[in-house]
């Protein structure tokens, strides 16, 4: 009973919501609003930009600049690759050529200090614990029929 009712409720609150059209019956002047176009006008994009670590405790050592003029972006990075080489890369990129890098990799003349290797710590034997005691059941100073 309470599922047709709900339903008979849903159906109610569906056909209110919809809209008839109404514009036969009732007669209103025609105004129609020109639809306008709008363009945004968007200067060129210009930025500088520049970062760099220098983390002696991990070895993190890189850094990075940009900088763009319109839809002309050049660029350098730089950082210490796992085998003590210094790795530079300088990068352009514009409409007519598209992304072009050049990678160069100069050897440091310092060695690149790794970590040590963790040593492995042995868990101490499990302790061996004894089979615990049954205990003697109580002895009812009454019979057991007695407590029925």
């Amino acid at each position: 009973m309470f599922s047709l009712l709900s339903l008979f409720i849903l159906g109610v609150g569906a056909a209110a919501a919809i809209e008839l059209p109404l514009g036969s019956v009732y007669h209103s002047p025609a105004l129609v609003k020109p639809l306008l176009k709008t363009v945004e006008v968007e200067a060129p994009a210009h930025y500088d930009f520049s970062y760099s670590v220098h983390d002696e405790h991990t070895g993190d050592i890189k850094s990075q600049t940009e900088s763009r003029k319109g839809d002309q972006v050049q660029g350098q990075y730089t950082l210490i690759d796992a085998d003590g080489y210094l790795r530079t890369v300088d990068y352009t990129s514009d409409a007519h050529n598209g992304f072009n890098a050049v990678v160069r990799r100069d050897p440091l003349g310092q060695k690149v200090i790794k970590a040590a290797p963790i040593a492995k710590i042995l868990a101490p034997a499990p302790i061996a614990y004894a089979a615990p005691k049954l205990l003697a059941p109580a002895k009812l100073p009454l019979p057991l029929s007695l407590y029925h």
